[in-house]
């Protein structure tokens, strides 16, 4: 009874005002991020979105490990994938300024794509390596000056919960710019909406923002070490937290 209600709610109540918002967020930014680039300022209605996503879906989010993040420091900024809600999540409640790092489909996505491309996110097309390099270009201008960049490096949503291989992309981005890897793991996202299927849920998401990771010691050319290594901590992460609810 009590999820036919939550159903109906999403339907009626939250599905109306979820579409609104995404379109005025879109609009905000595509309006802030020419005036204020890579402020935080362009930056609030993308957070008030996707934050809006999650208390309407009633959804509770906790953030650990705020302290590991060093205000005006660059990194590479890697998280596991369980659902669309990493990305709510993501925008929500990290404070960084950030650049996603995302497929070239998502920019045919109505409005939603042009307030991506405007706002400087990175787009990376599979088919086309010169769009592929084109893209990493750009990454590499924008990385400085407390700028970021945001890789899920399993490349899409898992389809158990379970993580899959981190690909060496993200890594070899750090090891050409010498920017240290910023681990995310984030735990309950897939119970709230797993990949390919409606049965949307409330419940609780965890993120954990793990110590930065030196990218040192895999210099020169030990980037399949570092993916390793990166997977790892946020496997322990997210493996403690599984079992502490189940």
């Amino acid at each position: 009874m009590l999820i036919l209600l939550y159903y109906t709610y999403i339907i009626v109540i939250a599905l109306p005002i979820l579409i609104v918002a995404t379109i005025l967020a879109a609009v905000f930014t595509i309006i802030l991020s020419p005036v204020f680039p890579n402020k935080q300022f362009s930056y609030y209605p993308a957070r008030w979105w996707g934050r809006l996503f999650c208390h309407i879906c009633l959804i509770r989010v906790a953030i650990e490990g705020l302290e590991n993040i060093v205000k005006n420091r660059s990194y590479i900024i890697t998280c596991n994938h369980q659902s669309i809600f990493d990305v709510f999540v993501v925008y929500g409640w990290l404070p960084s300024v950030f650049k996603w790092m995302m497929k070239a489909d998502l920019r045919k996505i109505p409005l939603v794509g042009k307030a991506c491309e405007v706002a400087g996110h990175i787009f990376i097309s599979r088919e086309s390596r010169k769009a592929t390099v084109t893209s990493l270009e750009k990454a590499y201008r924008q990385l400085q000056n407390g700028i970021s960049v945001v890789i899920f490096p399993e490349g899409t949503r898992t389809h158990t919960g379970r993580m899959g291989a981190f690909k060496r992309g993200a890594f070899l981005l750090a090891t050409e710019l010498k920017l240290p890897v910023l681990p995310i793991t984030l735990s309950g996202s897939f119970e709230r909406l797993p990949r390919n299927t409606l049965k949307l849920r409330p419940g609780k998401i965890n993120m954990h923002i793990h110590p930065a990771i030196e990218v040192e010691p895999f210099l020169p050319d030990k980037t399949k070490e570092f993916a390793q290594y990166t997977h790892d901590v946020i496997r322990r992460k997210l493996h403690l937290e599984n079992t502490t609810t189940t």
